[in-house]
């Protein structure tokens, strides 16, 4: 298994290259520029969640009565994914999911909100994504991003869903901005100090542990069936070609 996984990474290793030397992380060289960052990158944290939400669906039993539902290894493996997501610790120790964290962070460095807070706000008053994607004033890359990401989680097989969630999610960090949170955390320490904490965590939990599961988890969902592996690179070299449209839309 660990051979086809090799082969879906050389698939998509191109995308990904370009996608780590992507221009926008040249402009995110002070407060103002991680500001902008942040306000349309967060959109990417929520609909992470999202789709590891819907690979819980499909992999537990979230419906009365329970019944056991697939192996209860893939169970095991997004149930620890999903726990460590929507339940982390924030820097106090104090519980919290990665997408309220990346909020926090927000708020503590004075980015913008209202376009997460508009969608969050139409989906508690009943809106499907769909209504919120196009009754929301959001940039057209952000829908594209968002379309994307959810007609993945709401329709496809749960072996594309798992592809997308590892590959097309994978660490897109590279030193370049880690290097640059650094200097503007040393600049505005009071206003950067939880949007750093973020993403040291995010490298220490997603990069490391979280990913080794969510590799398990598509070779699981994957098995012996070349049709699935070829499926499963095809969305995640796509997933990785809509999170460089999102780029594009920062860098506008």
């Amino acid at each position: 298994m660990s051979n086809q996984i090799s082969k879906l990474k050389d698939h998509i290793q191109s995308a990904r290259v370009q996608l780590l030397a992507h221009p926008v992380y040249g402009q995110i060289n002070d407060l103002s520029g991680l500001q902008k960052f942040a306000s349309i990158h967060v959109f990417a944290v929520w609909d992470f969640m999202s789709l590891l939400k819907s690979l819980q669906i499909g992999l537990t039993s979230v419906t009365l009565p329970w019944v056991p539902v697939g192996s209860a290894n893939t169970r095991y493996l997004i149930n620890e994914i999903v726990a460590g997501e929507e339940s982390d610790i924030d820097e106090n120790g104090n519980r919290i999911s990665h997408f309220e964290l990346y909020l926090n962070a927000m708020k503590q460095m004075g980015s913008s909100t209202i376009w997460i807070d508009q969608v969050i706000a139409k989906i508690k008053s009943g809106s499907t994504i769909e209504e919120c994607i196009e009754n929301t004033d959001l940039p057209v890359q952000v829908k594209q991003f968002l379309s994307f990401t959810f007609d993945i989680a709401q329709h496809a097989p749960l072996h594309v869903k798992a592809a997308v969630f590892t590959f097309g999610r994978e660490d897109l960090i590279p030193d370049m901005f880690t290097e640059i949170l650094n200097k503007i955390h040393g600049d505005n320490p009071g206003k950067v100090a939880i949007f750093k904490y973020y993403i040291e965590r995010h490298i220490e939990v997603d990069g490391g542990h979280h990913s080794l599961l969510a590799l398990e988890m598509v070779a699981s969902l994957c098995g012996d069936d070349e049709n699935k592996w070829e499926e499963a690179k095809q969305a995640s070299l796509k997933s990785l070609t809509l999170r460089s449209v999102l780029w594009d839309g920062i860098l506008a």
